[in-house]
């Protein structure tokens, strides 16, 4: 028989984190764990760690379907693969609660593989490869972000991203030009969380032009699809959509959404589209599309981070990932991940922490 238990824990940043939409000091998240009742020993470790102010549900709608969910279990039989995950938790929990998907399929996966936080067993897990991730510069005072830059050209970086839309924009094309200077070759994403406004946003991303960079993520607001659809065909900029992807839930919306706005890339953030089965989703469509796609966390701790890792380990060769969240917090959950210079591994040598 199934059980399930879960708790709260809240992951407290080493900083103020400035988005556009605001300052994170703290991340209110769910963790739980799947095991049979016969063998308690060996259990699943997920997360659920929905966004404020970006994911559909809230950590209250998360202990709620829980509370729900725990006695359904017992009914449940036990999934034998990765297929028979992603169906169990698409028919156990709605598409508007994504994060309380991603942490029962990362749950199951682990519980299947023998409780092991073995979601994905690839050359990643087994600490052969790992993963070339971006630099995460955040919005805050320049002094701050000029420390920030520092610090992440030191480590070796090659791919930086760097939020913007939060303080004056000259700034932070200053900050922009002072990593093109430093390296004409280094790749400078930007990511405005919606910030720009439609009546200023070509005369933006034509100065964003001058410096070489890469892509921005979510120019303008979501949900805007006739001015993003323009945006992608006219930008000087390749466009990556972000917070445009989220809610989308069925296979035919997600395809009717690349096909009408045809951007240059997605981001794939598991946690706010509904887990690993619902990403495969968006990499197959956008993979017919011509459409390229990197996968980002999304200030998760380290349980759902390594699931992410580990999926990403899939797919070698896509490039830089935005995976570099595990050193956000104070206390976030000890685990074998370890970042070296501008890559992310996995340590068979360390152990994880103990949560229950």
């Amino acid at each position: 028989m199934l059980k399930l238990e879960y708790r709260d824990y809240t992951l407290d940043f080493k900083f103020e984190a400035g988005t556009s939409r605001g300052i994170l000091k703290d991340h209110p998240i769910v963790l739980l764990k799947i095991y049979d009742s016969e063998h308690p020993e060996v259990y699943g470790l997920g997360e659920a760690a929905p966004l404020h102010n970006l994911s559909p549900e809230k950590v209250e709608d998360v202990r709620e379907a829980l509370a729900a969910l725990s006695p359904r279990l017992k009914s449940v039989p036990m999934p034998d693969s990765e297929e028979e995950v992603f169906g169990l938790v698409s028919r156990l929990v709605l598409p508007t609660l994504p994060s309380l998907r991603m942490a029962l399929e990362t749950a199951f996966l682990d519980l299947i593989n023998g409780g092991r936080r073995l979601i994905f067993n690839n050359d990643f897990y087994r600490g052969i490869s790992a993963i070339p991730i971006n630099g995460l510069i955040w919005m805050g005072a320049e002094d701050a972000m000029r420390e920030q830059i520092a610090g992440k050209l030191s480590s070796g970086f090659k791919c930086i991203k760097m939020k913007i839309g939060a303080i004056d924009f000259e700034q932070e094309l200053s900050l922009l030009r002072l990593l093109r200077a430093h390296d004409p070759d280094l790749i400078i994403r930007v990511d405005a969380n919606g910030a720009f406004a439609t009546d200023e946003v070509f005369s933006r991303l034509s100065q964003l032009e001058e410096l070489g960079i890469h892509s921005i993520e979510q120019p303008i607001m979501a949900g805007q699809h006739e001015a993003m659809q323009l945006l992608c065909k006219r930008s000087p900029v390749p466009i990556a959509l972000d917070e445009e992807l989220i809610g989308v839930n069925e296979y035919s919306q997600k395809q009717e959404l690349l096909k009408f706005i045809r951007p240059q890339y997605i981001i794939l953030k598991p946690t706010l589209l509904g887990g690993f089965g619902a990403t495969l989703e968006w990499i197959s469509l956008a993979e017919q599309q011509g459409i390229g796609w990197w996968l980002t966390s999304a200030l998760e701790s380290n349980i759902s981070l390594n699931a992410i890792a580990q999926f990403a380990g899939r797919f070698p060769s896509t490039g830089y990932q935005g995976l570099g969240t595990g050193q956000l917090y104070h206390n976030n959950i000890d685990s074998p991940l370890e970042i070296a210079g501008a890559f992310l591994g996995y340590n068979q040598e360390r152990t994880w922490m103990n949560v229950f």
